[in-house]
């Protein structure tokens, strides 16, 4: 392995496509966040009902960053990972601008017109991460490259964080939401200093090779397994948020809490998942393997869902505690992103990297809606228990059963 010195490792890691990814996914998870953060106020302000127009804008905007996905991943490869990088934070930067022009909005129904306006952001949302992480992942050298990757995503979930002040500090949602637009507006102008990554560029000369052939992944059966494996890993992550988070609301009465603020619940969520984000690189440097730390991760995690569930928790003290463990534990979002990244080669990577976190997070409506048919039939808390029963399952086979990438050359073509 090559050894860095202290002076090189600073330089590497605080290059300019590392603080760019960095502060693109932090625009992004600000974007991402906040209609969770605002869901209820912006909802009763609109005349909309919190839980069930809640629940369809959540819906739309998952799937459109399920779409998305595919869209900016294949571009990606095609095109180049700058590209995507630009067009991504100009759509949905556009997109939470108009949210903030709702109220002005005086015709229609105002439920469908959010939940266009959500897809759209969701579209655009997409491509950050994904292209962020391929970007850092080509340029910096294997031996930091968990820690680039950890930086970034360390630092962008601290976008949450900075979105639930807003919103508090602000007094008004659509406020919140022309800052988010100004702020991916204003990250565009930077992206112009960055330079396209030299391991995709040498690509463009193997004219003969498939890129962003997205269908490629189910034609191939032990790549379609691979695909399918590093999807599952990630699912504890989106029911943690898309349930026990975003929903928190609905499991205040049946642990007899007066009220739960899922902004609050986001807030502690997120900012113990930036510091998970952050030590998770540094595990797995240490540890010299990704599936190791993340399993770890992945215990950690289980371990604080089935205490929030059963401990008898019953106040909300209590419950924003229990969301500071699961996001801590959920701090592996950039080693999962990077070992996905890292299992394909370079003319199907952006492609992998950018639709696999956005599949995952396109399985929150179905884990939702599960969600919901468990309930017809038992409480909540039984509904979130199977269906965490089922998504960690199938993470921790997924996690035992891959390969490991750590030392992992990049440099390389399917």
């Amino acid at each position: 392995m090559r050894t860095f010195t202290r002076q090189e490792k600073l330089r590497i890691l605080f290059s300019f496509p590392v603080i760019i990814a960095a502060l693109g996914y932090f625009v992004d998870i600000y974007d991402l966040l906040l209609f969770g953060i605002v869901r209820i106020p912006s909802l009763t302000d609109l005349g909309l009902d919190a839980d069930e127009a809640g629940t369809m804008i959540i819906n739309f905007q998952m799937t459109g960053m399920l779409l998305g996905g595919i869209l900016w991943g294949v571009y990606g490869d095609k095109k180049g990972r700058l590209s995507v990088l630009f067009g991504s934070i100009l759509v949905y930067s556009l997109a939470n601008i108009a949210c903030g022009l709702l109220p002005q909005m005086n015709f229609g129904d105002k439920a469908i017109i959010y939940a266009l306006l959500r897809f759209v952001a969701g579209v655009g949302l997409a491509g950050e991460l994904g292209a962020g992480i391929t970007l850092v992942s080509e340029t910096l050298p294997k031996e930091l490259r968990a820690i680039g990757t950890s930086i970034v995503a360390g630092f962008g979930i601290l976008g949450a964080v900075v979105a639930e002040l807003t919103v508090e500090l602000a007094g008004s949602w659509t406020t919140a939401y022309f800052i988010g637009g100004t702020l991916g507006l204003a990250l565009l102008v930077l992206r112009v200093r960055v330079a396209e990554s030299g391991i995709y560029t040498s690509t463009k000369s193997h004219k003969h090779i498939k890129k962003g052939d997205f269908f490629s992944f189910f034609t191939h059966t032990e790549r379609f397994i691979k695909y399918l494996k590093c999807i599952a890993i990630g699912l504890p992550i989106w029911f943690c948020i898309g349930i026990l988070v975003f929903m928190a609301n609905q499991f205040a009465p049946e642990m007899g809490i007066a009220s739960i603020d899922p902004g609050k619940a986001i807030l502690w969520t997120y900012l113990f998942a930036a510091m998970g984000d952050f030590s998770s690189g540094f595990i797995a440097q240490r540890l010299e393997s990704r599936k190791k730390t993340m399993l770890y991760f992945l215990s950690f995690t289980l371990l604080g869902v089935a205490l929030l569930l059963f401990s008898g928790v019953n106040t909300a003290f209590m419950y924003y505690f229990y969301c500071a463990w699961i996001g801590l534990g959920t701090g592996f979002w950039a080693m999962f992103v990077t070992l996905a990244a890292e299992q394909f080669g370079t003319n199907l990577r952006s492609t992998a990297a950018t639709t696999i976190p956005n599949i995952v997070r396109g399985m929150v409506p179905p884990m939702l809606l599960l969600f919901n048919f468990f309930k017809l039939s038992t409480s909540v808390i039984v509904s979130a228990s199977l269906v965490a029963l089922i998504v960690f399952a199938l993470a921790f086979y997924s996690a035992i059963t891959i390969a490991e990438t750590h030392h992992k050359d990049m440099d390389f073509l399917e």
